[in-house]
């Protein structure tokens, strides 16, 4: 039984129709079927039950006359409400955070991603602990070790604490690790993909890379590790293209918070490709959630361009609504379709021009004596060329901004060869500055 419980003051009532069904999706991905549906308009939630007692008791005759086992909230409970609501109801009870948990617990396949949400999952467990005693139990197969005066909720609050420490120190030493291939990475133009869970993400990768090893689902939350491959963008040039995990109205912040270690990905990118479903009805309320999270995480400030995806399933007579719709919001957003023939020529032409147009092809001339500065060259950057002009060796190359910057401030002259703009760093879609 879904149950969505909107304010009347919210935009969001009018997306009722559309919230319980990606609520429906969840539930299917995890594995429920769902046999009913309950919805209240309120101005705020109860503090004891969210519903009103009028909505809780019409929501007990309903799971006895569906004969459900399950109800799932849209929005999140907290440890009371959902305590008291399940008295009422008889029935076990969970929220929107606790679906989208279970199901990342069950998709999970690194190590990584798995201590993740599990971490995840303690964080939101420990102030349930009286509630979801069962739950505990059967996840921790039994819980023994009670110290001398100690009840099992106070030892049980110590042992999850416990594991927490654990994970969180486990979770620093993959990041640290994470750093280290990243900064081996640093000579590539690196692009992740970000976007709301099913937007296509995952097919852009496969079909850009050529690969047909990356898994691709219509379903919520298909793959949940960051995956990168190097593509060819024209020009014998390739970049490195990461899939990051998707995003989703509502996400826990628990999740959030243990995942920034897979999005320090996107992070360090050069540029950030925002994927869109264009063929969603609420397509834009997509697009705010996931620039939201991005803001949250700090990245509302690095290059990106909106891609907008699945233009193949857009009806004809919707089309150019579409175009015209997006050109007013997001001038300069792509048009594509990860399964249509050609339909990613128009990325791999901007991934070209935005290589292009952030790491310009330089010259820089440095004394020959200066190792250190040549050496930092040929690490950062990309060296197309080189040659000695008497005690100067002078090189031919295609550099970030922050190396150009060292240099510089190192004493070494730098001009720009080819290119010379750069996306300024509060910039989307596109617009440029000179490179100084």
């Amino acid at each position: 039984m879904l149950v969505s419980a909107p304010f009347k003051r919210s935009s969001a009532k009018h997306y009722v129709d559309e919230h319980l069904e990606e609520l429906a999706r969840l539930a299917d991905t995890a594995g429920a079927q769902v046999v009913g549906t309950l919805t209240q308009q309120l101005d705020r939630p109860h503090p004891g039950t969210y519903l009103g007692s009028g909505k809780v008791e019409e929501l007990k005759l309903r799971i006895q006359e569906l004969g459900a086992t399950l109800v799932i909230f849209d929005d999140e409970l907290t440890p009371a409400q959902g305590k008291n609501i399940e008295q009422v109801v008889r029935t076990r009870v969970m929220d929107r955070a606790e679906l989208i948990l279970d199901i990342f617990a069950t998709r999970a396949r690194s190590s990584e991603a798995r201590m993740q949400v599990e971490l995840a999952q303690l964080e939101y467990l420990l102030p349930r602990l009286t509630r979801m005693w069962t739950h505990l139990e059967k996840m921790r197969g039994g819980i023994g070790m009670r110290g001398p005066g100690e009840t099992q909720l106070e030892t049980d609050r110590r042992l999850i604490q416990h594991r927490i420490r654990i994970l969180k120190e486990r979770l620093a030493d993959v990041e640290r690790a994470r750093e280290i291939q990243r900064q081996g990475r640093h000579t590539h133009f690196r692009v992740a993909l970000v976007g709301y869970t099913n937007a296509g993400k995952s097919s852009v990768l496969r079909n850009l890379a050529n690969d047909r090893d990356v898994f691709v689902e219509d379903r919520l939350f298909a793959t949940l590790d960051p995956l990168t491959r190097e593509v060819e963008v024209g020009d014998g040039y390739t970049v490195l293209l990461t899939d990051t995990v998707g995003f989703i109205r509502k996400l826990p912040h628990h999740l959030v918070a243990s995942f920034r270690a897979t999005l320090a990905e996107a992070r360090e990118a050069d540029l950030l490709l925002h994927v869109i479903d264009s063929s969603h009805p609420a397509w834009e309320e997509q697009r705010d959630v996931v620039d939201g999270v991005l803001n949250d995480l700090g990245l509302s400030e690095r290059p990106l361009t909106y891609v907008m995806n699945k233009m193949d399933a857009v009806p004809e007579d919707e089309a150019a609504a579409v175009r015209e719709r997006v050109a007013n919001l997001m001038p300069n957003s792509l048009f594509v379709s990860a399964l249509a023939q050609g339909g990613l020529d128009a990325l791999k032409a901007s991934l070209l021009s935005s290589l292009r147009t952030q790491r310009p092809v330089l010259e820089v001339q440095i004394p020959a004596a200066n190792g250190r500065l040549i050496a930092e060259v040929h690490r950062d950057g990309e060296v197309l060329d080189q040659r000695v002009d008497d005690d100067v060796l002078v090189l031919k190359a295609r550099l970030d901004e922050r190396t150009i910057g060292r240099l510089r401030q190192a004493g070494a002259r730098v001009k720009v060869v080819q290119g010379g703009t750069r996306p300024h760093a509060s910039s989307r879609n596109g617009a440029v500055v000179p490179l100084p």
